[in-house]
């Protein structure tokens, strides 16, 4: 750890600058050789770098939203050319530049603030060494060699034996209690913050290997933290345990206004959007417009919480347009089913059809009496025009044929009777 926090070294002194700044305010509060300036100072550092990392998490966002898209496709190829690695690779780099999506965007804020941590790491280590480093002279190491938290020396470590910690003016077992728990908080916001992600935040319509590898992760990241955990010292430990609060608050946050489509997060999203909406009859937030207007560009293809959704607002006498705003659908409006097609509203009047006739009633002419018309002798007097009244041409008929005599056949059928000729009876043998 000490060989690679070196690699670090000329970030230290910006790092131990900012702490010493922190310091100074908090010194003037708590006193200059508490562990409270000191460790207030390391948690001041965490929320100002990421606070600088919020541009980094929000692509983050998007790159993970973006990765989760394309898992369908990925899992094609895979498929595909699952004899061929490398046009399985060229195909996947294909698909990455076409889609602008990057798979390492999901590691920026952790390789960003990966500098500060091994510089913090720097500065702690030479603490506990006494020397000086950075912006740090004698004096202000001799405070830091004097801030205990809880018992446990800043530059402390869980592995260290008893004559280092007499040095910082420490015990064994304050030590090795105090570390203990941080690593195992430290542990557990980091499995919190993998494990809402998982179940709240993750297409479920989808099962691919990316959410595989993320629920492998899951637990893989916390037994990492905590065997690096036992090389820390106590200032890194805060480091890294006030990090992962902040991810996990800031996850939260996300999950919450912010969710992934197809997710259990998104369908409690709506289910709260729908009651602010037909409340207060619009939509007041911003964000809330942009997540409208995506439902409604989905048209047909929308998910069974977005089509929930639509059809609420709808039962409300809302409509969602295109927009992302909602307004008051009147009785000429159309609105949007749940398969994105327009219909007319639930006012307008329906055409109601007639009343197929038989078959006898359209070669006779007779009209059936529809239920609404009177059944007598004024509504059947009424003029109308039926097939049989209908104006035909005054080009004189053809002459009829009389039948030979003896042919065995029959006259045709009068209107309303039964066509064609019968069947001619067999002679009988004598």
């Amino acid at each position: 750890m000490d060989t690679i926090a070196s690699f670090f070294s000329f970030i230290t002194t910006p790092v131990s600058w900012v702490i010493v700044q922190f310091h100074t305010v908090y010194g003037a509060i708590f006193g200059p050789d508490t562990g409270w300036a000191w460790g207030l100072s390391i948690v001041s550092l965490v929320v100002l770098i990421r606070i600088c990392l919020i541009p980094l998490f929000v692509k983050q966002i998007k790159a993970t939203r973006a990765m989760q898209t394309l898992q369908p496709e990925m899992k094609k190829i895979q498929e595909r050319y699952k004899n061929d690695k490398q046009r399985q690779s060229e195909e996947m780099m294909k698909l990455y530049k076409e889609s602008g999506t990057n798979p390492l965007s999901s590691c920026l804020p952790i390789l960003a603030q990966s500098p500060f941590f091994f510089a913090l790491y720097h500065v702690l280590n030479g603490i506990a060494s006494g020397k000086t480093i950075g912006v740090i002279n004698d004096s202000l190491l001799e405070s830091a060699r004097k801030a205990h938290i809880f018992g446990a020396p800043l530059a402390a470590k869980f592995k260290d034996n008893a004559d280092t910690l007499a040095a910082l003016h420490a015990t064994v077992t304050d030590v090795r209690v105090v570390t203990a728990i941080m690593i195992i908080m430290m542990s557990a916001s980091q499995f919190y913050t993998q494990r809402q992600l998982m179940t709240k935040n993750v297409d479920t319509s989808v099962k691919t290997p990316f959410m595989q590898q993320q629920k492998m992760l899951m637990y893989v990241f916390p037994i990492m933290f905590a065997v690096f955990g036992i090389n820390f010292p106590v200032g890194v430990l805060i480091y890294w345990l006030t990090t992962n609060v902040w991810t996990m608050g800031q996850q939260m946050y996300v999950i919450r206004n912010n969710p992934t489509p197809g997710s259990k997060a998104q369908a409690a999203y709506l289910e709260r959007l729908t009651g602010h909406v037909t409340h207060h009859g619009k939509v007041r937030s911003r964000g809330a417009r942009v997540i409208v207007k995506a439902i409604v560009a989905k048209g047909r293809e929308r998910n069974e919480a977005e089509r929930k959704f639509i059809n609420s607002l709808t039962k409300a006498g809302l409509t969602a347009q295109a927009d992302g705003n909602v307004v008051k659908s009147d009785g000429q409006a159309v609105a949007q089913t749940e398969d994105g097609t327009p219909t007319a509203a639930a006012g307008a009047p329906r055409r109601q059809q007639p009343k197929r006739q038989s078959k006898s009633q359209r070669q006779s002419g007779t009209k059936q009496p529809h239920e609404d018309e009177p059944d007598d002798e004024s509504a059947s007097s009424t003029p109308s025009l039926t097939k049989s009244e209908e104006p035909q041409d005054t080009a004189p008929a053809p002459p009829q044929q009389t039948p030979k005599p003896g042919s065995g056949t029959r006259s045709k059928a009068q209107s309303g009777q039964r066509k064609g000729g019968q069947r001619p009876k067999s002679p009988s043998k004598k």
